[in-house]
């Protein structure tokens, strides 16, 4: 499966905006979907990661209640909403695939796909 990421930018400390990432290639449904984060001169960390039919999503703590996950199987597209926007959001957001949904939250180096990854800039 290929994926790219779009919809990052430049917003306000406080404000919103919502990623996207779509794939090709492959069944994107059987794949399980998620996001990380890389901010400059630190590690890549997961962010939210949502299930093959979407029932199932799972946060870090330092976007639970400000980002929703979401995916439209029709569409071959994973999104993650972010609201209320710290600058300590900033970083290059990448989408993952996995078929395994464990792996996902907990195993970046064994995902099946990466995206070339959007920068998100909060200013404050």
């Amino acid at each position: 499966v290929q994926l790219v990421e779009s919809g990052g930018g430049l917003v306000q400390a406080g404000g919103s905006l919502r990623i996207a990432c779509a794939a090709s290639g492959r069944t994107f449904s059987s794949y399980g979907m998620g996001w990380y984060r890389q901010a400059p001169g630190k590690e890549r960390e997961f962010v939210a990661a949502i299930s093959q039919s979407g029932d199932k999503t799972y946060y870090a703590d330092s976007v639970e209640g400000r980002f929703t996950i979401s995916r439209d199987n029709a569409k071959d597209t994973v999104y993650l909403q972010m609201n209320s926007l710290k600058p300590e959001d900033t970083a290059v957001y990448y989408c993952a695939a996995s078929r395994f949904m464990l792996l996902l939250r907990t195993t970046p180096n064994a995902l099946d796909a990466w995206g070339q990854g959007t920068l998100v800039t909060v200013s404050s």
